[in-house]
């Protein structure tokens, strides 16, 4: 890996998402070389990627390069890799671009999509994680459009134009949210010539509410807010099936769609090498106690999605969301530095600051812990809140420019099928299998 051997300790954080780049932060300036490898160059605003599936937003505003964020530390190292293994008892990472040995390792490689074991649906639908599957969708979406307008079977024509957004979410609601904003202002001027009236769009949640976690008043105003865009809200039914054409479900509905996207849940994304009494198999996150310390390990600390603390509040962990993650890397960073000084740790302590999603143009829910509110003053807390969170002040620039513009125009500048993406169907998956 070409790192210098020093004689300050080594920490390595493996992955520069919310949690590890919040304990990168913390150990600035500190008598330690720190190396952080990722297999992104740069770090993703997560919760702001629908707006690049949805052409609001280009991928470049929503994130930053991780070398440039720590251009001027000194003992710091980033390295572009995927980590292989784990090898614990010779404190030693493996990654696709060799080995790297440390003396304090710490895992924050996030989340991934969870399938719940069905690999049609694995295979056939999409996923919104990471800046190349956002454009993915956007890509498909935007293709979508194009080739119904040569399609002269309706029932191909309306599969085309049908959207199935499995998860009532964050993510699902927003994206219906978005999807709905360009039904309304945006696809009719682009395709004067298709029938606008006929596009769908589908937002199935397998409970009996939308933003699960939040207060009860934010999800019915939600559910209220999307039903005004058009949209159509499925409860209490669950998806069992996707063949590439059909959405299959426990009830007597039934969907034709060329695209599904699945938001319906997530898991850790461990890393091989760690004793497997350390790792909850279902959710792949791995057992930490109240010092974010991996379970049997001196040397090795799991913050963010992937950890799992649990406490009295929290059985199964903290949300995989943004603040914990960030809370869990500020203070790991802290503990790290008190324990090379001797000092006494501190246990974390999830300070819960709330939570809220923006279902369109003046149309949000926020619920903070005092105050619970919806509609345009919460579009604009909305607004703010993520203003303020990105990375680099290009991106709050771009992001921010953008925003008015659509606001004014009600327009999205983005729609650009830049890299195709080409749709899977069930008739090649078929041919794989024999």
């Amino acid at each position: 890996m070409n790192i210098p051997q020093t004689s300050s300790p080594r920490v390595v954080i493996v992955g520069g998402g919310f949690a590890g780049l919040a304990a990168a932060r913390g150990l600035e300036e500190q008598e330690l070389q720190v190396v952080l490898i990722d297999k992104h160059n740069y770090h993703t605003f997560q919760p702001l990627l629908y707006q690049v599936a949805t052409g609001g937003l280009e991928p470049d505003s929503i994130a930053f390069p991780l070398r440039k964020r720590f251009n001027d530390v000194e003992n710091f190292y980033f390295r572009l890799a995927e980590v292989i293994k784990i090898d614990a008892e010779k404190n030693r990472v493996e990654t696709s671009i060799g080995t790297i040995d440390y003396d304090i390792l710490i895992l924050a490689t996030g989340s991934t999509t969870n399938f719940f074991g069905n690999t049609n649906i694995e295979r056939y639908a999409m996923e919104m994680k990471t800046v190349p599957q956002a454009l993915n969708i956007r890509s498909l979406v935007l293709e979508n459009f194009e080739e119904a307008l040569l399609e002269t079977n309706l029932e191909k024509r309306l599969a085309l134009i049908n959207f199935v957004i499995v998860g009532g979410g964050p993510t699902g609601v927003e994206l219906a949210g978005a999807l709905a904003e360009m039904k309304k202002g945006i696809l009719p001027k682009d395709y004067p010539d298709l029938d606008i009236r006929q596009m769908k769009i589908n937002l199935i949640q397998s409970s009996g509410e939308l933003l699960k976690g939040m207060s009860d008043k934010s999800s019915k105003k939600s559910e209220e807010f999307l039903k005004k865009l058009g949209v159509d809200v499925w409860k209490d039914l669950r998806v069992l099936d996707y063949d590439g054409e059909t959405v299959t479900t426990d009830g007597e509905d039934h969907f034709k769609a060329q695209t599904v996207i699945w938001a319906a849940g997530v898991k850790g994304a461990a890393v091989d090498g760690l004793n497997t009494e350390c790792v909850i198999e279902r959710a792949c996150r791995i057992k930490v106690d109240e010092y974010s310390k991996v379970k049997g390990n001196q040397n090795i600390y799991a913050i963010g999605d992937v950890a799992c603390m649990e406490t009295k509040e929290y059985k199964f962990g903290h949300p995989m969301m943004a603040q914990p993650a960030i809370q869990q890397g500020r203070l790991l960073a802290k503990n790290i530095i008190a324990e090379l000084k001797g000092k006494k740790l501190k246990p974390f302590v999830y300070k819960d600051k709330g939570a809220m999603a923006t279902i369109g143009r003046n149309k949000a829910v926020v619920d903070l812990p005092k105050w619970k509110f919806q509609g345009v003053f919460a579009w604009f807390v909305w607004m703010f809140v993520h203003l303020f969170s990105l990375i680099g002040f290009r991106n709050k620039v771009i992001v921010f420019m953008n925003w008015v513009y659509n606001y004014v125009r009600f327009d999205r500048e983005t729609r650009l099928i830049i890299r195709p993406y080409k749709r899977k169907n069930k008739y090649s998956f078929e041919n794989e299998q024999a």
